[in-house]
């Protein structure tokens, strides 16, 4: 499981543009791949340098997508700035896997960064996340990822089968499309966290345990660390739709806004879901004072009937000479009749009170 932050200190006393792999290794070696295509052809490659991936970039009909899977190798994927022309500062930022979701517009290039979470498995109530760094340029996609995952799948089978618009359309509808499967992902990893939600509140109801309490706490952090990671992203897409850069199309500007109002649902579903976890601590809190009385109120009961019951017995417990009933053949056997009769009598008369 990667930290939810990263460790910094690396970074302290380095000028800046200083290129240092802030984060987990989460990959044994880097993936390169290049993915080159047009309405008609599609070409694939794995690459084992990016200098085998200029001879793609010089062909201005084609979208070219290099897919990069692994942070850790510094002096690799330094090669971004003499191939491509990536500033020291975004080299840097790639480089922090800890880093806010933000949009850069340089001109030649538009630098975004986003978060990607994985499903959970099983009744673990952590998410496993990463970061994903996009590079958009004039006939070409870069996107870099910490390690192998799903999220993009799909997109890669719509290129080889040729499905939808993504062969038809340039390098920002590529961009878009990423963008997109990792802001449809949020919902998945909502819809799960909802479903947890909703066992655990039933558990709050009949049976709050503390380990009932720790899931919740548990559940908390994460959904304050989702809306950290999605705050952000709303302001960086909303910039990206409305920037005029020549990188982004016309008609790639209608999808982004729908990019926006999806990322802008993810905030209010998880709105929600922080107000059904403050109102199920709620829950657990009075079911557990709820028990807590029903005990209280059983033990009442007990010593309530039982205190003139240990009058009576106080009473006939003293050792004075002069008693007469102590002299009575059925003395004993009165007694017993007296506690059975009040202890009867107040049992009907709790129950007649509902108590």
């Amino acid at each position: 499981m990667a930290r939810r932050f990263k460790k910094r200190s690396k970074k302290a006393g380095l000028p800046p543009g200083a290129l240092v792999h802030i984060g987990d290794r989460l990959t044994e070696k880097v993936g390169m791949e290049v993915v080159h295509y047009n309405e008609a052809v599609l070409e694939k490659k794995d690459l084992k340098s990016l200098a085998e991936s200029a001879p793609y970039l010089k062909q201005a009909d084609a979208v070219t997508w290099i897919q990069i899977e692994g942070l850790h190798d510094v002096d690799k994927l330094a090669k971004l700035e003499t191939i491509f022309g990536i500033h020291p500062l975004i080299l840097e930022d790639i480089f922090n896997s800890d880093q806010r979701p933000k949009m850069e517009d340089l001109g030649d290039y538009i630098y975004i960064v986003l978060k990607m979470f994985n499903g959970q498995n099983g009744d673990n109530v952590k998410i496993a996340f990463e970061q994903i760094s996009i590079i958009l340029g004039k006939n070409y996609v870069i996107s870099i990822m910490e390690k192998e995952n799903a999220v993009l799948k799909p997109i890669r089978d719509r290129l080889e089968t040729g499905a939808g618009k993504i062969r038809k359309l340039g390098a920002d509808y590529l961009a878009y499309a990423i963008i997109d499967a990792v802001v449809d992902n949020y919902f998945i990893v909502l819809e799960q966290f909802g479903e947890k939600m909703e066992s655990m509140e039933e558990a709050s109801l009949k049976n709050p345990t503390p380990e009932t309490l720790h899931a919740i706490q548990d559940i908390k952090g994460e959904m304050i660390f989702l809306r950290r990671s999605v705050w952000p992203l709303r302001e960086a897409v909303g910039s990206l739709a409305r920037s005029e850069s020549p990188l982004i199309q016309d008609t790639t500007v209608a999808y982004l806004k729908d990019i926006y109002d999806h990322t802008v649902q993810v905030i209010d579903n998880i709105e929600t879901l922080r107000d059904m976890l403050s109102g199920m601590l709620d829950i657990y809190l009075s079911s557990l004072a709820n028990r807590t009385n029903k005990v209280m109120k059983t033990l009442t009961v007990i010593a309530t009937i039982f205190i003139p019951l240990t009058f009576i017995v106080g009473v006939y417990g003293m050792n004075f000479k002069y008693m007469p009933e102590l002299e009575w053949r059925w003395g004993y056997f009165a007694v017993w009749g007296v506690i059975l009769i009040v202890a009867a009598g107040m049992l009907i008369y709790f129950r007649k009170r509902k108590w």
